[in-house]
């Protein structure tokens, strides 16, 4: 085993080995729920959701699926494209051996981000914009919120989808502490404002 992973830490097959461990940073940081696509506040991972031109919807870019889940399946496949070419026909210098496989690795990514659009549907309509956040609920998970204090909070969208926002009260001599949930209601920025819900308009009457 020791010789086959040397092999991989040759210079032919660097630019394979970087992507394979970077797909599986990308999942690893998927699995512990930290993916960008919760990051969408003003950089909108949306890419989705959005029209794609006719190249880049080709290649599978635009077919509903979140934008780590197409970049890990494009990884796998310039992993995959590479090592074989590398096993099969060379080993060729490793700026060849790139300029070979990324084309094939774009081609067969159409196809698999097509198959895995087809398999989690569920994702063509859970992207929702910033502005849909209002009036949802979050937890504030680190510090205590003041006004111009803001702190960190999780809110969960209509669709289970976790988002971190930055939060502040909404009025001036409120705070809001860590575990406390609150009302998102205007936003500013990156800026959330909220009313907590311990807030006596929010008591259902």
């Amino acid at each position: 085993m020791a010789p086959v992973f040397d092999l991989f830490l040759t210079a032919a097959y660097a630019p394979f080995t970087v992507a394979f461990f970077v797909m599986i940073g990308i999942g690893l940081i998927e699995a512990i729920g930290l993916g960008l696509g919760s990051l969408d506040l003003d950089g909108h991972v949306e890419i989705g959701h959005a029209e794609a031109p006719d190249v880049l919807g080709w290649l599978g870019f635009g077919r509903g699926l979140p934008i780590l889940i197409w970049l890990t399946s494009l990884l796998g496949c310039f992993t995959i494209a590479g090592v074989a070419l590398q096993q099969l026909a060379g080993p060729f210098h490793w700026g060849i051996a790139v300029a070979i496989a990324l084309p094939v690795a774009l081609v067969a990514n159409a196809f698999a981000a097509g198959g895995l659009a087809r398999v989690m549907p569920s994702y063509e309509t859970t992207v929702i914009g910033v502005e849909d956040l209002l009036m949802q609920r979050g937890t504030v998970l680190e510090g205590t919120a003041g006004r111009g204090r803001p702190a960190r909070a999780k809110v969960i969208d209509q669709h289970g989808q976790a988002h971190y926002v930055m939060v502040e009260p909404h009025d001036d001599h409120t705070t809001v502490a860590q575990g406390e949930s609150a009302l998102l209601v205007r936003r500013d920025g990156r800026t959330f404002y909220v009313v907590p819900d311990t807030d006596p308009t929010l008591r259902p009457i």
